[in-house]
């Protein structure tokens, strides 16, 4: 499917080195006001060529919308826009027409279709992410003027962790390093060892960590669309995302139910929990209290050292990339996880209007 979400949807087309990215957004109430400066801003932590640590394409990302938006006001029809390419090189992947790289998609893309387009990884290029921050950017707009806010970032790059929750940090700091990492030591480390894989060739990979604060109780379907699953699909859409997980995600199974018991309590500002082991979804529903999860992402499948592979008709081969390629896509995929966390959250909202007259 090229289609996301039931009332908020998007449906996204496009590929690495084609003319463009885009997509159709449907849902969106007529009459929010919709900064498109903001869109680009934001369009802008995506970007590749932001910094010493990424890619060096460059690519600009400006958003052309086509339709759906009047003077700054959503008139209630579909969203269109699209993205422009203006910096694919894909004489540099010639080289790999008839050879399946490793970890890449191109020998599942060729099982299913019986033809690929190997410039950039057509559309298994996390280039595709575009579409999802265009229509994360909106909804993060949206979810804002109701008081929501979903902020993203990394708290690990191979073996460098931050020690502490989310709480102990201030998470507005993340754009003053190029890693998005709200410790500046660690983040300093973390730079560091993305140097250092890069110099020798390889790659590494790392976590994110995002929180969203101001959802009220109630969000969320009680079966096949709760909430958490829905986060959890979003997240796993996300070229490179190997793992997912919420509230005391794993490491809740060494423990014992009455140590992870949130045991709710009369507040200020009605009910809530005393602790938050759940991260803010309880039978897959929101419960009011922060939503908190981490989302993996594997090292880069692209090597730019010699790696053992085959070709398209079965012999073995030797492989050596070339082009430009992250050595990390954590720090770029921050805006990605918070414009698929906006998504989920904003059709849930809509869906939820309709749940009480």
């Amino acid at each position: 499917m090229n289609t996301t979400g039931l009332i908020y949807r998007l449906t996204a087309f496009g590929e690495s080195h084609g003319i463009a990215i885009g997509g159709v957004i449907d849902g969106v109430p007529a009459g929010i006001p919709i900064d498109i400066e903001a869109i680009q801003l934001f369009m802008a932590r995506r970007r590749p060529g932001q910094s010493a640590i990424t890619t060096t394409r460059n690519e600009q990302d400006r958003v052309e919308f086509l339709s759906g938006i009047f003077e700054g006001i959503t008139t209630g029809t579909p969203i269109g826009f699209i993205v422009h390419n203006n910096d694919a090189h894909s004489s540099d992947y010639e080289s790999i027409r008839n050879i399946f790289r490793p970890s890449h998609a191109d020998y599942t893309y060729t099982a299913k279709y019986g033809h690929r387009d190997h410039r950039g990884g057509g559309r298994a290029s996390a280039r595709v992410t575009i579409a999802t921050c265009v229509a994360g950017a909106i909804a993060l707009q949206i979810l804002a003027q109701k008081g929501i806010t979903i902020q993203a970032y990394t708290s690990q790059i191979g073996s460098i962790a931050l020690p502490n929750s989310y709480t102990a940090y201030d998470l507005t700091t993340i754009e003053s390093n190029a890693v998005r990492c709200p410790d500046i030591d660690t983040a300093g480390r973390m730079e560091g060892l993305i140097k250092e894989v890069r110099a020798e060739g390889d790659s590494v990979g790392g976590i994110v960590t995002c929180v969203v604060q101001g959802v009220p109780a109630g969000w969320g379907e009680p079966i096949y669309d709760k909430l958490h699953a829905d986060l959890g699909k979003a997240m796993l859409n996300i070229n490179a995302v190997k793992g997912f997980e919420y509230g005391m995600g794993f490491a809740g199974a060494t423990m014992r139910g009455s140590q992870v018991c949130d045991i709710f309590e009369t507040q200020k500002e009605g009910f809530g929990t005393r602790t938050n082991y759940s991260g803010g979804i309880q039978g897959g529903i929101s419960n009011g209290a922060d939503i908190y999860f981490r989302v993996a992402f594997k090292p880069t499948p692209t090597l730019l050292q010699p790696i053992e592979t085959i070709t398209t008709d079965g012999k073995t081969t030797t492989l050596q990339s070339s082009g430009r390629h992250d050595p990390c896509v954590v720090p770029r995929a921050i805006p990605v996880v918070e414009a698929a966390t906006a998504m989920v959250l904003l059709d849930h909202y809509l869906r939820n209007k309709t749940t009480q007259l």
